[in-house]
C-alpha cells in the first residue's frame, strides 16, 4: 500500500455511519458477531479513531472508552498487514495518555494476543467468551516491542 494513510480522532456524531460500516463488515459479517452485541450503546460517550487512505477510503476504526478501555479495533480484511491496526492502537493509547488515564486496557480476541503483546500490552486473567469468541483481558505496560504485522494490523 503506497497511498497516504491518515489515522485521526473523529466525532461519533459526524462519523457514526462510517464507523459502524467498518465494524459491521469485520465483526458482524466476517466474525459472525450479532449486530445487537456489536452496537452496544456506548459509542456516544467514547472517543473514536478512523483510518483512511488518501482521505477517501475508510479502512479501520478503534474506540477508547472513558474507562480507559480500547475496543472495536477493526481493519477491513483487504487492508490488513500494512500497520493500520498498530497506528489505530497508538492513537488510542496517545489519547488515553493525554487524558491522564492511569489504566489502559482491552479485551483481545485470543487469536490477536501476539499483536497486542508486540504493542506493549500484557495479558492477565483467564480466557473468557465474548460474543462466541475467546478473549483475554490485557493491560498496557509500555512501548511497542516490535512492529511485526498481524491480521488486524
Amino acid at each position: 500500500m503506497n497511498r497516504r494513510l491518515d489515522v485521526r480522532e473523529v466525532p461519533w456524531t459526524t462519523h457514526e455511519t462510517t464507523l459502524i460500516d467498518i465494524r459491521t463488515e469485520v465483526f458482524v459479517k466476517e466474525q459472525q458477531v450479532p449486530k445487537e452485541l456489536e452496537i452496544d450503546g456506548l459509542d456516544c460517550d467514547s472517543f473514536h479513531f478512523l483510518a483512511s487512505i488518501a482521505d477517501e477510503i475508510h479502512v479501520g476504526t478503534a474506540r477508547l472508552m472513558k474507562t480507559g478501555q480500547i475496543g472495536r479495533m477493526a481493519v477491513l480484511q483487504r487492508y490488513r498487514n500494512h500497520g493500520i491496526g498498530r497506528q489505530l492502537l497508538e492513537c488510542a493509547i496517545a489519547k488515553a495518555n493525554r487524558l491522564g488515564f492511569q489504566d489502559i486496557f482491552l479485551h483481545a480476541q485470543t487469536q490477536a494476543l501476539s499483536f497486542y503483546l508486540r504493542n506493549g500490552f500484557e495479558a492477565f486473567g483467564p480466557e473468557f467468551d465474548d460474543a462466541g469468541i475467546s478473549h483475554r483481558a490485557m493491560r498496557y505496560i509500555g512501548a511497542s516491542t516490535n512492529n511485526s504485522p498481524y491480521p488486524i494490523d
